[in-house]
Formats: structure tokens, C-alpha cells, sequence
């Protein structure tokens, strides 16, 4: 099997932001891959920005990374001149910024989420092309393909910070089960008045879905594991 291990690093992900009575709640798988070949099991694609902003970081490493880079100087310079915070929507649209006017080269999407005493708890989804989009949650990367009716069905106003970051889990735990380019652990970040929260979730510690296979610490303990009947031909 060829693994292209020179492939550029591609964050083949899960991210979410959802909105709260309160706050936001972001939360992220951490597998970075290099074609086949994962060369990250446990990376942070949650960043942060400033004291009250994150983002979610999805496709290309490289350029989400770049991006992060750029916009938290950007940002640090604006607090020093206007003499506080900035705010979310400040944030969200210098991400947009830079995404459109390079949206030849860049692969990213991203979701910003955060918390100011303007406005309170703001999630914007920033996908491939520079567009900027305030959503109540939002949903982006290679998994997010498999949650979409998920969240038409979960998805409720006015939950409390538990009821949000469960939700987080729950779906992210989801999209690792049946997407091939999301996995490892699950990290979230809860922003609201009080301040930042983060929370990890080791991945042999999250739900099992249909089918899946309890954690193994060997190979050699699935293949000697009794697994299902073979078909008959």
C-alpha cells in the first residue's frame, strides 16, 4: 500500500462549535494525517486567539495554522490600540479577511466561537472562499458530512453548558466511528463570562457506536478475539 508520505498534512477532521445559554462550547477530534499515514493521534485543532477567542482548525495544517498565526498578531495589535478585548465578530472577520483575499491558495475551514460583553457567546463558520457565517452551531471538516441530520435532530436553544458540551462529545465521538480521517481523542473549550474551560476526552474513553470495537493494546488481541462468522458464499 502506497502511503504517500509525502502528501502535504491534512487535518481530515471533526469540528464543531455550538452555541449556549452563556457562552460556546467548541470541541475537535485530533487526527493530522499525511495521505494514509496518521502523523498526529493527538494534535490541538482548537487554538486560541485571544483571552476570550478560539478557533477550530480543519484541512490543510499548514495553511489553518498560518492563518491562526496572522490573525493573533492582527488581533494583539488591535487590543493594544483600542485598549480592550477584541471582539468575537472583530475576530471572525479578520479570519475572513485574510481567507477571501488569498482563497486561491488557502485549504482551510474554520470555525471561530467566543465570548464578549457585547454580544455574549457568537459561533462564525468560515469556510473555503473567505464566506463568514454567524450560526447558532456549526459543523465543518471531512466528519462533519455524517452530522448534519444529527444535529437537525439534537440540536435545541437555550441548553445549558452540560447539555452543550455532551452534545459536543456525543457528536464528535459519532463522527470518529464512521469517518476514516477523524479520530484520537476529543478536546473541547468552553468560553462564557467566567472565562476559558478546556476539557479532554481520551479516546478509549468515549462511547462505542454501532459495531465498533472495544480498545485493544495489541493487534495480536483482535486477531485472536472471536469475530463474527464469515459470510457463506
Amino acid at each position: 500500500m502506497d502511503l504517500n508520505l509525502d502528501a502535504p498534512h491534512s487535518m481530515g477532521t471533526t469540528i464543531i462549535g455550538v452555541t449556549y445559554n452563556g457562552g460556546v462550547v467548541l470541541g475537535a477530534d485530533s487526527r493530522t494525517s499525511t495521505g494514509m499515514y496518521v502523523a498526529n493521534r493527538a494534535s490541538d485543532k482548537i487554538t486560541q486567539l485571544t483571552d476570550n477567542v478560539y478557533v477550530c482548525r480543519s484541512g490543510s495544517a499548514a495553511d489553518s495554522q498560518v492563518v491562526s498565526d496572522y490573525v493573533r498578531y492582527f488581533l494583539h495589535q488591535h487590543t493594544i490600540q483600542q485598549g480592550q478585548p477584541a471582539t468575537v465578530k472583530v475576530s471572525a472577520n479578520l479570519i475572513r479577511m485574510l481567507a477571501y483575499n488569498n482563497k486561491n491558495m488557502l485549504q482551510t475551514g474554520l470555525i471561530v466561537g467566543g465570548w464578549d460583553k457585547y454580544e455574549g457567546g457568537k459561533i462564525y463558520g468560515i469556510p473555503l472562499g473567505g464566506t463568514v457565517v454567524e450560526q447558532p452551531f456549526a459543523i465543518g471538516g471531512s466528519g462533519s458530512s455524517y452530522l448534519y441530520g444529527f444535529f437537525d435532530q439534537a440540536w435545541k436553544e437555550d441548553m445549558t453548558k452540560e447539555e452543550a458540551e455532551q452534545l459536543v462529545v456525543k457528536a464528535v465521538s459519532l463522527a470518529i466511528a464512521r469517518d476514516g480521517a477523524s479520530g484520537g481523542v476529543v478536546r473541547t473549550v468552553i468560553i462564557n463570562s467566567e472565562g476559558v474551560t478546556r476539557n479532554f476526552y481520551p479516546g478509549d474513553k468515549l462511547q462505542l457506536w454501532h459495531e465498533e470495537l472495544e480498545p485493544q493494546n495489541s493487534l495480536l488481541d483482535i486477531l485472536n478475539a472471536a469475530g463474527p462468522e464469515p459470510m457463506a458464499m
